[in-house]
């Protein structure tokens, strides 16, 4: 991995920070190893600080209404921005008319360009040869390797004697790689040495030194490249643990991320991640979310390795709600249960404490 930060980013979220199409913005937000953020782009939150607007907690990072604003408000903190970084993940992945202009504006004023969309800026022969011409970068962080370059699945996971986690999750947009990366801190201040395997664009984004953007992948090497990152993790770092960020969920009908990880990572456990205030899977109305007892089963049956853990996601629960939420399904699946950004990972690291005993 290069030096990090590489520079001082400024995040694309117009119309979208605070939703689960933000998840992006939030994850940078939160916490990134690869930029300096210096601001966040959306009109609605204008004047807010981004950390509050998500967490009720100050992050230091403005939200700014527009590309211009924002340039101007990192230039008078000093810490002048060098990148443009798309913070929207909406379906399907593709890039709206106002991402496109917010781009070229960026590279018209000397930003280089980080998108996460399927849609490709390297393939836009206007804009490649505007940058060009600026002397800035375009990086598309879903094009995939050549084939060439990718790994098969060959059975080497077997070596690896990390303990590993997979950090799965009841739908999609859950908050599953903002747990993963909690769950990361939160073994180290426990005095054991862990590494997460990123398995989509945000957790590069955010500077994760192992992982693979398993939604680009051509679908033989998905288990493949699971196990290599696994296992480089392993041979160069030989952490006590390894965290691996699900992606989807099971059960999800557009996407049903989860076997690949359960059948090439192998995990020893697994954490969940559920918003018990959804009835529905995100983005598809009349799919009723699967009950978390089934869920539990599902992966359980599976993987032939346990559920040892319920993170909560608190989106639509007030604070006072939350302590019930999680008390509930603590009786309901018989696992600990709490919200991570609110509550840390005591009682996760205690069952995973447990588990690592046998």
């Amino acid at each position: 991995m290069g030096r990090l930060p590489e520079g001082t980013a400024i995040i694309y979220c117009d119309g979208a920070f605070g939703t689960t199409y933000g998840k992006t913005a939030h994850g940078l937000v939160r916490f990134t190893r690869r930029y300096r953020v210096a601001g966040v782009i959306d009109a609605t939150y204008a004047g807010r600080d981004a950390g509050e607007v998500l967490d009720g907690r100050q992050a230091g990072i403005p939200v700014l209404s527009s590309l211009e604003e924002a340039i101007a408000a990192a230039r008078a903190a000093g810490k002048p921005a060098t990148h443009l970084v798309i913070g929207i993940a909406p379906d399907g992945g593709g890039m709206s008319a106002a991402m496109r202009a917010a781009v070229y504006a960026a590279v018209e004023r000397g930003l280089s360009v980080d998108s996460g969309l399927h849609d490709f800026l390297t393939e836009d022969a206007s804009l490649v040869s505007l940058a060009a011409a600026k002397g800035v970068s375009l990086r598309d962080v879903r094009k995939t390797p050549p084939r060439r370059e990718l790994h098969p699945f060959t059975g080497k996971i077997a070596q690896v004697t990390s303990f590993r986690v997979a950090v799965l999750g009841s739908d999609s947009a859950v908050g599953k790689r903002t747990t993963a990366w909690l769950l990361v801190h939160a073994l180290e201040a426990a005095g054991l040495t862990a590494e997460m395997i990123g398995t989509g664009q945000t957790a590069w984004m955010q500077g994760v030194e192992y992982g693979i953007i398993m939604d680009s992948l051509i679908n033989d090497f998905v288990a493949g490249e699971l196990e290599h990152a696994l296992f480089r993790a392993w041979s160069e770092k030989a952490p006590r643990v390894i965290v691996v960020e699900g992606q989807g969920s099971l059960m999800n009908p557009a996407y049903p991320g989860g076997f690949e990880i359960l059948a090439a990572a192998r995990p020893d456990a697994v954490v969940l991640q559920h918003a018990p205030a959804r009835s529905e899977y995100d983005g598809f109305p009349g799919y009723p979310l699967h009950p978390i007892e089934t869920q539990i089963r599902a992966i359980e049956f599976l993987s032939g390795r346990p559920v040892v853990a319920v993170t909560v996601n608190h989106e639509g629960l007030s604070r006072e709600e939350i302590p019930e939420a999680c008390a509930e399904l603590a009786e309901r699946t018989g696992l600990p249960a709490c919200d991570p950004l609110l509550d840390g990972m005591g009682p996760v690291i205690e069952a995973l404490r447990r588990r690592m005993s046998r």
